[in-house]
């Protein structure tokens, strides 16, 4: 039996892992939920799965559900401070962490399960994004093990991990569906709107994901990702569109064979291969009809029309800091545009704007991380105040 943290369950992703959970009982110990503030779900969650540890972000919240379980466990531990969090995540009463915090903040859960030498089930790409280089090295140095939860990410490492055997891959190539714009004209990307953006014509997800989707930004994020993860150099990378939604991804191995891996749009395929792994456990979603497919369409990016997709390119093959600019350029130009402060093609403007007058250093720590992601968050702001302007 598994122990698990999950951080982030009130999240569509943390919600899956939990309906994963729920289908195979017997296998796993639920130990700690962590939210930020939905503290009416994350009650839910308490009555049904019965941890022993829940952590709350936010004051309020955290108030508000210590009184409400009064009537539920008393036995069970409510903390609010994020240092405890981590002295949790990385004790021995923990050994898999599902990290479902969405951006840069889950990045401190993240170094403390890896630190501990804990599975990590990644749905947090940020992290890795920012720091893939560093959390490589923690993982290594303390017998950690990370699986990453993104489908496409899921279904490169289903590619190469077959029995016990490891491949090197000759190629990656990592499928996006294009989002909710693929077929509209980039003149006609100007009047976006906010609803119009999350709305993801294959996948529901957050509002942040969703826009990151419709900018073909999550699939740049899913190239820096990608590099870390498997450790490949960067012109091994490529990206296809693929509408459909039902190839997740392929790899190509060096006797020029593809392997790909289909299912299901449906997050919690990925969510019970890492789970599982190495064994496969049940993740209650409907089997795939081959025979009422249909056409399955493959077709190049538009890096014309979808400029996040190139700059998430050149901050890959800059390196250093550049992705953790771009990263935090994106959330606030993405913040910005989903409160209806600049327009939808002002985000991509916002993240040139910081990549360009913002030095590019090394990558020392996380500390320095933190240091870059506040300059590009402040750099992000004062531009935006000047297209407001």
């Amino acid at each position: 039996m598994r122990n698990l943290a999950i951080l982030g369950s009130t999240g569509s992703i943390g919600s899956s892992t939990l309906d994963v959970v729920k289908s195979n009982p017997g296998m796993f110990d639920i130990q700690l939920l962590a939210a930020k503030s939905n503290h009416p779900l994350l009650l839910e969650q308490i009555k049904l799965f019965k941890p022993n540890y829940i952590y709350l972000e936010d004051e309020s919240s955290f108030i508000s559900i210590k009184d409400a379980i009064k009537d539920i466990d008393q036995s069970l531990e409510v903390i609010n401070n994020e240092q405890d969090l981590l002295s949790l995540i990385s004790s021995n009463i923990i050994d898999t962490v599902v990290a479902a915090v969405v951006g840069i903040a889950g990045l401190n859960g993240v170094e403390a399960a890896l630190s501990s030498g804990k599975r990590v089930l990644l749905a947090n790409k940020e992290s890795y994004v920012v720091a893939g280089e560093y959390l490589n090295k923690l993982c290594k140095e303390n017998g950690g093990l990370i699986i990453p939860l993104d489908s496409e990410h899921s279904a490169i490492h289903q590619c190469l991990s077959r029995g016990n055997q490891k491949e090197k891959a000759s190629r990656i190539i990592l499928t996006g569906s294009g989002g909710p714009f693929l077929n509209k004209k980039k003149t006609d990307l100007a009047n976006v709107t906010m609803e119009e953006a999350i709305n993801h014509p294959i996948w529901t997800m957050g509002r942040k994901i969703s826009v990151d989707s419709s900018t073909l930004m999550n699939k740049g994020l899913e190239l820096i990702e990608a590099k870390w993860l498997f450790e490949s150099d960067t012109n091994e990378i490529e990206i296809i569109i693929h509408p459909e939604g039902i190839v997740h991804s392929l790899v190509e191995f060096k006797d020029n064979s593809i392997i790909a891996q289909l299912g299901k749009p449906d997050m919690k395929i990925p969510i019970a291969y890492g789970l599982g792994f190495p064994n496969r456990i049940n993740s209650n979603v409907e089997s795939l009809n081959l025979s009422e497919l249909g056409p399955l369409t493959f077709l190049d990016p538009d890096f014309d029309k979808f400029p996040c997709l190139g700059l998430a390119t050149e901050a890959l093959i800059t390196g250093g800091t550049a992705p953790a600019l771009l990263n935090a350029a994106n959330e606030v130009a993405v913040e910005a545009f989903l409160n209806e402060s600049i327009k939808y093609l002002d985000i991509p403007r916002v993240i040139s704007e910081v990549l360009e007058i913002n030095e590019i250093k090394k990558v020392d720590n996380i500390s320095s991380i933190k240091e870059v992601d506040l300059i590009a968050r402040r750099s992000a702001d004062l531009i935006i105040k000047g297209l407001a302007a």
